[in-house]
């Protein structure tokens, strides 16, 4: 299993690097990365959150119309309208906000064989496609709440580290 960064890595803040060449070394980063994302109960990851500063994420929002799926080099081509939704992140485990996004969103890039791929979404699917894109360019889902919102936030996650380092 990946060790997941948590907020305050400066690898989460970075806008990361599209991947020039799809082999068998990022195959297995996907892999592990599902493994990973399966045991820590999250429905995407992307690679910065390991510490891989590269445009690949892994998804499986577990419904039965969405496969697993891993994403390389993704790019929203449309979207439309507009939804409010609860949003968590393993990399700021604990936290939850309510984060307004585009509800339909149409995405191109290459699946692990490096074949063009082409994603239509909404609902859950498209919240979490663009929460992992959003941190492939370094962004975090706190960037997109009421500057109260985030500080009540960060300020929990503060108490949470504080607690954690006296145990």
């Amino acid at each position: 299993m990946l060790d997941i960064r948590l907020l305050g890595d400066s690898v989460l803040r970075q806008r990361a690097e599209e991947v020039e060449e799809i082999d068998d070394d990022l195959r297995q980063l996907a892999e592990e990365m599902f493994e990973t994302m399966y045991t820590e109960e999250g429905i995407g990851l992307a690679a910065p959150q390991v510490g891989v500063p590269k445009r690949l994420f892994v998804m499986d929002i577990r419904e039965d119309e969405a496969e697993p799926q891993a994403v390389v080099n993704p790019v929203v081509v449309e979207q439309s309208g507009s939804e409010r939704g609860e949003e968590g992140c393993l990399s700021l485990p604990g936290l939850i906000g309510a984060v307004e996004r585009p509800a339909k969103i149409v995405i191109e890039g290459l699946d692990l064989d490096g074949k063009p791929l082409r994603i239509e979404a909404s609902d859950l699917l498209a919240r979490c496609i663009q929460h992992e894109i959003d941190h492939l360019d370094g962004i975090l889902f706190i960037d997109h709440l009421s500057p109260i919102k985030r500080k009540m936030l960060l300020s929990k996650w503060k108490k949470r580290l504080k607690e954690e380092s006296r145990r």
